[in-house]
């Protein structure tokens, strides 16, 4: 366990996030002193004050003073280290840079590693270069910036500032005063992944209530296309769980619902996750050919079967291929395959082999995903049995991934990052041109609004003016994530969206 202290109650997320980008594995709690309580009376609960501390061989004190900030460390087995620099608290934002940017220099010192994207730890590194771009600066300035600013290294800066200029052609198309997005929920899955903390549920214990669900959600469809029948709708995602654990005549009914109650004239892409390979038949296929879908997701995750066993997904690699293979030979022009770096027992050579498969394949868009252990999944809830288990996730292991999908003819098109990633590495999109997934980037950039119906489901609100500093106001509700409650409170959930469009 690493304990820090602090004496004033600013910038704790930052400070807890970087540690946690060094230390991984280790938990990071946050203590207050007695100062901090008198001058912030309402502390999270969750941290604690520094007279219940608990012993610690790794500990960190955090002092504000009046014009300066001092850091001590003290690392369990490493000598301490300390330092004191000057800020002037008026002007947040270099407080917490500078903050940030010294706090890494003594984390670098004291474990003598450094982080690829130096002190980003937010999930959209590719904002900040977008944002620069949009000012009217040149991608050599923005360079300089994010290595001065955010001491990410030169990949990292390459890499955002491509795709940021790649993001921002492929969002010239969007209507972002009048049109909006819709993603669609369905959260059955043949079984539970073990890294998986998304909203799924085992489709043999609720297949009795997928009708029901399918009513419910059309009633939230209903009301999304006639509050937005004056607006362009721009791009479809139906995701989940897994959408295609639906039986064929469940899954036209659904896609016809949304053909008939939107006007799909402004509509650039509409996708469909197939996702597991187990849950794919041709005649659910058929289903979306017959309703002009002809992009898809065909999700293996690794080409090793050892791996698929240990994670919790039942399907084989040979499934996954001759799925692909269907998909293809029906039409489907737009195929995506979704990778996890970093999972249990895998190395660079089993890595090089699912890329070389793929590489056979030759889908249209693949997505490499860096490990992402959840406080929800199953992976780190039961932590102690798999803590003998290799998980790694290098440089290494990315570059291989870049270097093959760039044989293949497919570029960097979006990028994000989420906590907890193997390696401290990002998620990346790649896809061969005019294949890129518009959706992808805009659940990202939020810089449209997706209205997001089912269980789970998160609807995001991008008001049309920007503020002052060039982000968008920003408003969510959200739909309950449980299955039953939300077909009983479906009107409920209908209100939520009322309310929060209300302002129109």
């Amino acid at each position: 366990m690493i304990t820090v202290n602090l004496n004033r109650t600013e910038f704790e997320y930052d400070i807890h996030s970087l540690l946690k980008a060094f230390f991984p594995k280790e938990d990071v709690e946050i203590y207050y002193t007695k100062e901090a309580h008198a001058e912030e009376k309402n502390v999270a609960c969750t941290n604690h004050s520094a007279e219940n501390e608990t012993e610690s061989a790794s500990h960190f004190s955090i002092t504000y003073e009046d014009k300066q900030i001092s850091i001590t460390c003290t690392l369990e087995n490493k000598k301490p280290a300390e330092c004191t620099f000057a800020v002037d608290f008026a002007d947040r934002a270099e407080t917490k840079n500078a903050l940030k940017e010294n706090l890494y220099h003594l984390l670098e010192e004291v474990t003598g590693q450094s982080l690829p994207w130096g002190t980003l730890t937010g999930i959209r590194p590719t904002k900040i270069p977008m944002q620069l771009l949009d000012e009217g600066k040149t991608k050599e300035e923005v360079a300089s910036y994010m290595k001065k600013t955010y001491l990410a290294s030169d990949e990292k800066v390459d890499l955002s500032i491509a795709i940021a200029e790649r993001e921002r052609a492929l969002l010239s198309q969007l209507d972002y005063k009048n049109g909006y997005s819709l993603y669609i929920g369905i959260p059955f899955c043949p079984s539970t992944c073990l890294y998986c903390s998304f909203t799924s549920y085992p489709l043999a214990t609720w297949k009795k209530q997928v009708d029901a669900y399918l009513d419910a959600l059309e009633k939230e469809i209903d009301y999304v296309a006639v509050k937005n029948y004056h607006k362009k709708l721009n791009s479809i995602y139906i995701g989940g769980g897994t959408p295609t654990t639906l039986e064929p005549y469940q899954l036209d009914r659904l896609i016809r619902k949304i053909r008939c109650s939107f006007d799909l004239s402004s509509c650039i892409e509409f996708t469909v996750e197939a996702g597991r390979p187990d849950s794919i038949t041709k005649e659910k296929l058929q289903v979306l050919r017959n309703n002009g879908i002809s992009r898809i997701s065909i999700n293996p995750q690794t080409m090793k079967q050892e791996t698929l066993d240990i994670i919790g997904r039942h399907h084989t690699v040979e499934q996954t291929i001759e799925s692909f293979k269907l998909a293809r030979s029906l039409g489907f022009d737009n195929i995506n395959m979704d990778l996890i770096m970093g999972l249990p027992e895998e190395d660079l050579e089993d890595v090089r082999h699912t890329m070389e498969v793929l590489k056979e394949l030759d889908p249209d868009n693949i997505t490499i995903h860096s490990l992402a252990i959840k406080r929800a999944a199953r992976l780190n809830i039961f932590k102690d049995r798999y803590e003998s288990m290799q998980m790694v996730n290098t440089q290494e292991h990315m570059d291989l991934c870049a270097s093959i999908c760039k044989e293949m003819g497919l570029s960097p098109y979006y990028l994000y990052r989420q906590k907890g990633m193997a390696g401290n590495m990002e998620n990346v999109g790649y896809a061969k041109p005019g294949k890129a997934g518009v959706y992808n980037i805009l659940i990202m950039e939020e810089k449209q609004t997706i209205v997001a119906c089912g269980a789970g489901a998160s609807t995001k609100r991008v008001w049309n003016e920007p503020n002052p500093d060039g982000t968008h106001r920003i408003e969510r509700c959200e739909n309950v994530k449980d299955v039953g409650q939300y077909i009983e409170r479906i009107d409920e959930m209908i209100q939520r969206k009322q309310q929060l469009f209300a302002e129109e």
